[in-house]
């Protein structure tokens, strides 16, 4: 898997593969990382990648030029590109469109600043637009990030027991079950007696009733699928 980063700002990204798990998948290969900087594919003399809206409002966009040459030269150099585009006004990134979009080889995130993208670029070469969550940030870098995490997490290899995956949030619809470490006690605060006693199947029921539980009061209009 390659995640491919445009983005005026790599410094802002690359870091968080330096470290634990994405660091060591990127080293044992089974992920990869590059970027491209539209600034570098400006025909500005003043190497800009921003205009005004047209219509008026607040703020610049960023143009197409830049964007259309940098995606262009994407698509020529790699086959299967998957382009995203992190937006605001976007359908919601989930759990299961992490599974998905673990399975291509090439995700390519398009991360926009100022006050967005011209949508002309997002027409022509958006394959998926997500959104995150309900608020505004700066840029789209950190809506990147989070999706490459979470794909990453998915990939063969990535983790090293891959069976982590098989009970955490969103699986089967419900929240994770709460967890704990030992020891037992902890300033009087206790772990569940029923971990303790190693009945299997006992444990593994409460933990499910236990997932209901917080899925309800976390995600009370949230639907088991």
């Amino acid at each position: 898997m390659k995640f491919t980063f445009v983005t005026l700002f790599p410094n802002l990204v690359e870091p968080y593969f330096h470290d634990s798990i994405l660091k060591r998948a990127v080293e044992s290969g089974f992920i990869s990382y590059e970027f491209y900087n539209p600034r570098d594919y400006t025909k500005s003399k003043h190497l800009k990648v921003d205009s005004p809206m047209c219509a008026g409002g607040a703020g610049m966009l960023m143009n197409p030029q830049p964007l259309f040459d940098t995606l262009d030269d994407i698509k020529s150099k790699h086959k299967d590109v998957y382009i995203i585009f992190p937006l605001a006004a976007a359908k919601p990134f989930r759990q299961n469109d992490a599974k998905r979009l673990a399975k291509k080889k090439n995700v390519v995130f398009v991360s926009g600043r100022y006050e967005g993208i011209d949508e002309r670029v997002i027409e022509k070469y958006a394959d998926e637009v997500f959104c995150i969550g309900e608020y505004i940030l700066t840029g789209g870098e950190l809506p990147s990030l989070v999706m490459a995490d979470a794909i990453s997490r998915n990939c063969p290899g990535v983790l090293g027991n891959a069976q982590s995956l098989d009970v955490e949030s969103y699986e089967n619809g419900l929240l994770e079950a709460p967890s704990f470490t030992k020891p037992e006690k902890f300033q009087n605060l206790s772990v569940v007696k029923e971990f303790l006693k190693g009945n299997h199947s006992k444990i593994h029921d409460l933990k499910f009733q236990m997932s209901i539980c917080k899925t309800k009061y976390y995600r009370p209009n949230k639907e088991k699928k």
